[in-house]
C-alpha cells in the first residue's frame, strides 16, 4: 500500500522503537546522541529519564506544547485510516494492529509533551532543521535519523538527502537512519546514491538489518561512519 502524504509529518515514536530501528546495543545508549527530526517522539524523554545523553532537533520545536499537539491531531486519524484501509499491506508484530498503532502514537505524544513544556529551556529539544544545523564539527557520537530521510524522497529530492547526510556527519561520528524504504514502500533511490558518495569520500557504511519491521521490508537501516 503506498502511504500519500504531501508533506512530513509529525508522528512521534517510541525509546523501544527507536532501539530495534536504530539497532542500539547498551554501548550506543551511553553516547552522546543527536535525534534529528525527531518531532513528537517520546524517545527523548524515555531516554533521559534513563540517564541517557540526548539531543533532539526539529523545526517543530518552533511551537509551543498546544501548537505541536495541535499539528499531531490534524495529521494522525488520516494515516490510521489509510492503514486501516490496507490492514495486509503492513507487518503486524510490534504493533498489534492500527488501533494499537494509534494508542502507541497518542501515548509516545503525551510523554513527549510533558517532558517538552519543562525541558526546552535546557537545551534537549532545539528548533533547528537539515541540512544546516547550529553544531560544532563532531559535537556528537551518534546521529540518529528516523522516518525522515529516504522516507520522504519524493518530497526530498537528491540534492537535500546528501547535504543532509553530509551535515549529520560533519555534527557526529556515526549516523544511523531508518527506514530505507519511501512511502510507496520502494526502495529510495538516494541509499545507493549516499553509499558511493559517501564510499568514495572515505567512510565506512553499511546496511544493517534489525528486528523492527512494519513497512514490508523496511527493516533494515543505513549506518555511516566516519574511518
Amino acid at each position: 500500500m503506498v502511504m500519500k502524504l504531501d508533506k512530513v509529518v509529525p508522528f512521534g515514536l517510541k525509546l523501544d522503537e527507536y532501539i530495534k530501528m536504530i539497532d542500539h546495543s547498551p554501548k550506543d545508549l551511553q553516547k552522546h546522541i543527536l535525534g534529528v527530526g525527531d518531532g513528537p517522539a517520546s524517545f527523548n524523554a524515555e531516554g533521559t529519564a534513563k540517564g541517557y545523553d540526548i539531543t533532539s532537533i526539529d523545526p517543530v520545536y518552533q511551537f509551543d506544547c498546544a501548537g505541536i499537539k495541535q499539528r499531531f491531531d490534524a495529521v494522525v486519524d488520516n494515516i490510521i485510516n489509510q492503514i486501516i484501509a490496507t490492514p495486509d499491506s503492513w507487518v503486524w508484530s510490534y504493533h498489534q494492529n492500527p488501533q494499537d498503532l494509534k494508542a502507541r502514537r497518542v501515548k509516545a505524544l503525551k510523554t513527549f509533551l510533558q517532558d517538552y513544556q519543562q525541558s526546552k529551556q535546557t537545551g534537549r529539544y532545539q528548533t533547528q532543521e537539515l541540512p544546516n544545523l547550529d553544531f560544532a564539527d563532531q559535537t556528537f557520537d551518534l546521529a540518529l535519523c528516523s522516518h525522515f530521510l529516504f522516507l520522504y524522497s519524493e518530497q526530498l529530492d537528491e540534492d537535500f538527502h546528501l547535504a543532509a547526510i553530509q551535515e549529520m556527519l560533519r555534527v557526529s561520528k556515526e549516523v544511523r537512519i531508518f527506514p530505507l524504504l519511501t512511502l510507496r514502500q520502494k526502495t529510495s533511490p538516494y541509499v545507493e546514491k549516499a553509499i558511493a558518495k559517501f564510499g568514495r569520500l572515505g567512510y565506512s557504511t553499511s546496511i544493517v538489518k534489525v528486528p523492527y519491521e512494519f513497512q514490508p521490508g523496511a527493516n533494515k537501516m543505513l549506518a555511516i561512519k566516519h574511518q
